[in-house]
C-alpha cells in the first residue's frame, strides 16, 4: 500500500518516542482510496490488525483542507 502524507508530518522524535510540534501524528491518503492515520495508541480492545489512535483536531482539520473538504 502506498501512502501520501496530507497532514501532520513524519515522526522525527529522535528515537525517544515523543513527537514534537508539526512532526507527527500524520494523516495519509492511500492508493486504495482510504485514509490512514498515525497517532498515539488509545487503550481499547480492537480486532487483530486494528488500533484506535488519538490525533489532535488541528491535524484532522489540516487533512480536510488538503482534501478540499
Amino acid at each position: 500500500m502506498e501512502l501520501r502524507l496530507i497532514a501532520g508530518g513524519p515522526c522525527q522524535s529522535g528515537g525517544n518516542g515523543e513527537c514534537t510540534e508539526d512532526d507527527c501524528p500524520g494523516i495519509f491518503v492511500t492508493d486504495r482510496g482510504t485514509i490512514a492515520v498515525q497517532g498515539e495508541r488509545v487503550e481499547r480492545s480492537t480486532p487483530e490488525n486494528e488500533a484506535v489512535v488519538e490525533i489532535p483536531e488541528r491535524v484532522l482539520r489540516e487533512a480536510f483542507r488538503a482534501l478540499g473538504w
